[in-house]
C-alpha cells in the first residue's frame, strides 16, 4: 500500500543539505512516508531533521513512516540507538540488501 504523500530521499541526509530538505520535510501537504533506501550518508543533522519531521507529525496528531531504510541509515541508527524513537519497522531496501551482501 502507498502512501497518499511520499518522499524518497536520494543521497547525503547531512548537514550540507539539511537546509535544503528541510522546507520539504515540513512542506504542505504533509509528507506521509518518508523512503530513506536512496540515502547514502546519514549524520546526526539528518537524524535530527527526521526527528523533527517525526515530531512535526506527532504535534498534528498525523502518521509519518520511514520506509526502505538503506545500509547507511541502518547504520547509523543501530549506532544511536534511535529506531525506538521514529516506531517504524526497520526493513532495508531489498536492492540495498543484495548491494550489501555483495561488499
Amino acid at each position: 500500500m502507498s502512501a497518499a504523500n511520499s518522499l524518497r530521499i536520494e543521497g547525503e541526509l547531512t548537514i550540507f543539505r539539511a537546509m535544503e530538505l528541510k522546507p520539504v520535510l515540513l512542506a504542505e501537504p504533509p509528507v506521509d512516508e518518508i523512503d530513506l533506501s536512496g540515502v547514502t550518508d546519514l549524520d546526526t543533522a539528518g537524524v535530527q531533521l527526521l526527528m523533527l519531521a517525526k515530531k512535526t507529525a506527532q504535534a498534528q496528531q498525523r502518521a509519518l513512516r520511514l520506509v526502505r531504510h538503506s545500509p547507511a541509515v541502518l547504520e547509523v541508527f543501530e549506532l544511536l540507538n534511535v529506531a525506538a524513537y521514529f516506531g517504524d519497522p526497520l526493513l532495508m531496501d531489498a536492492d540495498a540488501k543484495a548491494a550489501s551482501a555483495r561488499s
